[in-house]
């Protein structure tokens, strides 16, 4: 099969849903005549006129012509039956997120379509190759998982399962990219790339809420001044807790338990309660209100300092050796440098202000033997927007005039330092380590390529980087140093390193 076998293709696209009337709209804007079957009777029409509105839309903001519109809704239409459909040459189905249900569509329409028809699930984590079992034709099967909302997101996972043709594969693949969008090849494992690689997203901040490290809007603050559009607890409630938590039991199961994924109490307390979000009106927040202010904090002036050192080299040194000249500008004179020290951060007088290396503020206090000592969250925004939030937390020896002075040094240097319970990685840190690392296991087990994990991750779920792109910028040995850290701070599975990971340590990488 080449690609020009499906371009023009008559489609059936089965499930009129949100994601069913969406890639109907999508084929038909892009040529295709479209048959759009529901078993709820009266959906598929309801689902066109729902288009129609969407089109309008387009047209009424100059976005389409009138024109365009009005021949993309000729091409779509509402059938009853199956059957009615028996010339599509391309099977799409956005039906419910179950593999019985999904099996017996596929077995049902096989045999009313054509024997070169493409069958094409729109599942986000249900196995292809489970899908096919039983098919007459298991090559025919691919995974195209569109993403909401599919007239504007522009990733496709093109998803092959062990038994699927690489030229249907790759056929889709190009019908994809005719269709306006970006697709990526995927093979078929739990959660493909996007639900997979973004797990430790909403999992590590779950788990510091278990921990009770800091507040959801203190989390997402910090989250979103790395550069992520919205922190964890918010996507969560938009996405719908009952989703999320879905997904994350289906890639838990599916992954025969591994630790990495195991999901939340906290969220199966939400969900047992009917809070789920947007939706419900209440999750981690209560709606329409959603994300409460942090609140306004005032902080001391850093005190007159004998002796201020930056140690460090790299990005991350190098700003804040040019925040603290600002910053002791007023007292005529500016900080010594130490490259070759081995740790990132500030010392005042002694006391240290360092940057996070997956170790506990008072591991790091009780190693170096210096009691005032704090933590502060990793940078991936630099030069860092003055006033973005940051995550610090003091050691348990540190005494009370440094506890205080070391969020004055940070608010200085142009930050709004959130201070959290004496967390190991705090959240930033932490949260794209573990999204790093999960990538590098996706790419060792051949379920996508580095370039393909990074489009995914940028378009699937809207990420400020790729975890390739922060992989070059942060270094394979910090990454390996702080889930090492972590690994020996909790004693368990989750954090454990990918091989393909620790063998990147030996690689040339850009340090920050």
């Amino acid at each position: 099969m080449t690609a020009s076998d499906l371009r023009g293709a008559p489609v059936l696209v089965v499930g009129a849903g949100i994601m069913g009337a969406g890639i109907a709209q999508v084929a038909a804007q892009a040529g295709h005549s479209v048959r759009l079957f529901d078993t709820r009777e009266g959906a598929a029409a309801q689902a066109k006129t729902k288009i129609a509105g969407a089109l309008d839309t387009l047209v009424a903001k100059g976005r389409l012509d009138a024109g365009e519109a009005a021949r993309a809704m000729a091409r779509i239409e509402p059938i009853a039956t199956l059957e009615a459909a028996a010339g599509a040459q391309l099977v799409v189905e956005a039906i419910v997120e179950n593999l019985e249900a999904k099996r017996t569509l596929f077995r049902t329409v096989e045999p009313i379509v054509a024997d070169q028809a493409v069958l094409a699930s729109n599942t986000s984590s249900i196995s292809i190759t489970a899908i096919a079992n039983g098919l007459q034709r298991p090559q025919r099967l691919v995974g195209m998982h569109f993403f909401n909302p599919v007239p504007l997101m522009k990733l496709v996972e093109v998803v092959s399962g062990l038994q699927t043709d690489c030229d249907v594969a790759q056929a889709v693949f190009e019908l994809s990219r005719s269709w306006g969008k970006v697709p990526v090849h995927a093979k078929s494992t739990p959660g493909f790339i996007v639900n997979r690689i973004a797990r430790p997203y909403y999992a590590e901040t779950l788990a510091l809420l278990q921990e009770r490290a800091a507040a959801p809007q203190v989390l997402d603050a910090c989250l979103k001044a790395a550069g992520f559009r919205m922190g964890p607890c918010e996507l969560m409630d938009l996405i719908g807790l009952d989703t999320n938590f879905a997904v994350t039991n289906t890639v838990y199961e599916a992954t025969f338990y591994d630790k990495r994924y195991v999901p939340s109490l906290i969220q199966r307390e939400l969900v047992d309660g009917g809070l789920l979000g947007r939706k419900s009106g209440r999750g981690f927040y209560s709606y329409p209100e959603g994300l409460p202010p942090l609140p306004v904090a005032v902080y001391d002036a850093p005190t007159t300092a004998g002796a201020v050192t930056v140690h460090g080299d790299g990005a991350i040194a190098d700003l804040i050796e040019r925040r603290t000249h600002d910053a002791l500008a007023p007292q005529g004179w500016g900080p010594a440098r130490s490259r070759e020290s081995g740790w990132t951060g500030l010392d005042v007088d002694g006391a240290r202000l360092v940057l996070t290396d997956g170790r506990s503020a008072s591991t790091v206090a009780a190693t170096v033997g210096v009691a005032d000592v704090a933590v502060f969250d990793r940078l991936l925004q630099l030069p860092a927007p003055n006033g973005a939030a940051l995550a610090c937390a003091m050691a348990e020896q540190a005494g009370e005039a440094w506890r205080r002075q070391a969020t004055a040094w940070l608010a200085a240097l142009g930050f709004a330092p959130q201070p959290l319970a004496d967390t190991p990685g705090l959240v930033v840190a932490r949260t794209v380590a573990m999204l790093i690392n999960e990538a590098a296991d996706a790419v060792q087990q051949g379920v996508c390529t580095e370039a393909g994990a990074d489009t995914a991750m940028k378009l699937g779920v809207n990420y400020p980087a790729g975890p390739f792109e922060w992989l070059e910028h942060w270094g394979a040995f910090e990454v390996v140093q702080l889930l090492d850290h972590l690994d020996a701070h909790y004693r368990g599975e989750r954090y454990r390193v990918s091989p393909e990971l620790r063998r990147r340590v030996w690689q040339p990488a850009r340090r920050a």
